[in-house]
């Protein structure tokens, strides 16, 4: 939820492309709105399709990285006319797997040990450790773990839960028109693949493969950028010709 996470993604890519990163809504520098306690990946959608809107910048490509990654798909799907192509990394549609009960107890025990230990933020913690790996956890800048942590109520007490169970039915998925990449990094759980197989026979693509964990925007950023420029420059040469 913090454009942080991106930051030496955009500069790499801002030699080539003009980018925009945003904190989403009730994250680090986006204020919580009043009243707000709760979400869907609807809500989610419309307000990046609002931003692009408002920064007369659609249609664009979009990437999106777990939780982004179903925003992403929910935004092609409701507002097709603000994209111009999408990069789905690892949407963690749990709802898919073939054994979902598994993985739910495996998240669910990361936070709850956070939450013993200290709450919100040791849970934000625990939880990133078991995505994406103790060794980018304790490699963040001290400014964006700090961000993160803040956002821990966001996370659990709005957001965790809402994103899991969204699964577009087959024909909605078989109708998308627009340009899509479905990438699974090389070192993520197996789970990530599963949900990502699932999603790209229904989108009629190629899962592509990217170096690093389920956070390779931390870990692997220049391979995460060359893994994506060849679709960036397909989309934008097919609205170029267009």
């Amino acid at each position: 939820g913090d454009a942080g996470h991106f930051e030496r993604v955009a500069d790499l890519l801002a030699h080539e492309f003009a980018v925009v990163t945003y904190d989403r809504r009730g994250h680090s520098r986006s204020p919580r709105p009043e009243g707000w306690d709760t979400t869907s990946p609807d809500e989610q959608a419309d307000d990046a399709a609002a931003l692009l809107t408002a920064l007369e910048l659609g249609p664009a490509a979009v990437f999106g990285n777990s939780y982004g990654a179903i925003i992403a798909l929910n935004l092609v799907i409701r507002h097709p006319e603000v994209v111009r192509g999408a990069i789905l990394h690892e949407p963690p549609l749990i709802s898919v797997l073939e054994r979902p009960e598994e993985t739910q107890a495996a998240v669910g025990g990361a936070v709850e040990k956070g939450m013993a230990s200290g709450g919100p933020p040791a849970a934000v913690e625990t939880f990133i450790r078991f995505a994406a790996g103790d060794a980018n956890w304790e490699r963040l800048e001290p400014d964006l773990r700090e961000r993160m942590q803040g956002n821990g109520e966001t996370l659990f007490e709005i957001e965790m839960g809402k994103f899991e169970e969204y699964r577009p039915d087959d024909a909605t998925l078989g109708a998308v028109s627009v340009p899509v990449e479905v990438l699974v990094s090389e070192e993520s759980a197996p789970f990530f693949t599963e949900a990502a197989g699932w999603l790209a026979e229904r989108l009629g693509v190629e899962i592509v493969r990217t170096p690093g964990t389920h956070t390779p925007q931390w870990d692997r950023p220049e391979e995460l950028v060359n893994t994506t420029r060849s679709f960036l420059r397909r989309v934008e040469a097919k609205a170029t010709a267009s």
